[in-house]
């Protein structure tokens, strides 16, 4: 309880922030749209069923309508077929929802080229300089990419050959999924893999091998810049959805300061 207690008290003076990784759901929050024959997640919508009138006279209250994988949202490993046999979003375990982060920032690089992809170098360049990812921790992943979360043909940047967005070689993600003991992988794009991922071998590479060795992945992150490269603690908070294979989910992260 002390330790608890003084966690509360260094929020309460400001010696540890809050600070939002969350994307706001509004209508204009990007959805993805899957090519026919198969159908594309929903995107968000609220809907009004009161507002102090004859539908409810002294309350406001709305329906909403989202997809498991709109806006912020955690990807369990049911997700992908690698992971058919895994955890549902809500047999998630609760110490894999909160643990160290740290920040790799590749912003100059997505810059540069949209269709930057990492490799299992430039991570590990990242840990002789800082060290070993974290046991239970996530790798925020920066690329300056939520400056267009809400402007979806910005965010997708897509033409005839498809999304153009930052990611992962397949090796890169082999090598997150299975060299190191991480919970997750954070992003700021709308999916896991680069726009491209789908072209790569195999496809999609990040959901096939983050969520088929039982980690998970986390989308559309927001204010990357104002986290420490280490030393900051994220909260991620999904809905239990039976059955689910993920969720819109808040996610927060603590940040110390003095």
């Amino acid at each position: 309880m002390a330790q608890l207690g003084e966690l509360v008290a260094a929020i309460s003076n400001g010696k540890v922030e809050i600070i939002d990784l969350t994307n706001k759901l509004t209508e204009n929050t990007p959805s993805m749209t899957l090519p026919d024959p198969f159908p594309s997640p929903a995107p968000f919508v609220l809907e009004e069923i009161a507002a102090y009138d004859e539908r409810g006279p002294v309350w406001r209250a709305n329906d909403i309508h989202i997809s498991e994988h709109t806006g912020t949202h955690l990807d369990a490993p049911i997700h992908w077929i690698t992971g058919r046999d895994g955890r549902d979003v809500s047999e998630t375990p609760l110490p894999r929802l909160i643990g160290p982060a740290v920040v790799v920032d590749f912003t100059a690089e997505a810059a540069a080229n949209p269709d930057f992809v990492a490799t299992p170098d430039h991570f590990k360049e990242w840990q002789t300089e800082h060290g070993d990812f974290p046991q239970n921790g996530w790798v925020l992943v920066r690329t300056g990419w939520s400056v267009h979360s809400q402007n979806a043909e910005r965010f997708v940047n897509a033409d005839s050959e498809g999304a153009h967005t930052p990611g992962f070689t397949p090796e890169c993600a082999r090598w997150l999924a299975e060299e190191t003991h991480i919970s997750g992988v954070g992003v700021e794009t709308m999916g896991l893999d680069a726009g491209l991922g789908h072209a790569m071998e195999p496809g999609m590479p990040m959901h096939y091998y983050l969520l088929g060795n039982d980690k998970y992945g986390i989308t559309s992150l927001q204010n990357l810049d104002r986290l420490p490269v280490t030393g900051a603690v994220i909260v991620v908070a999904p809905l239990p959805i039976v059955g689910g294979t993920g969720s819109p989910a808040r996610v927060l992260a603590l940040v110390e300061h003095g």
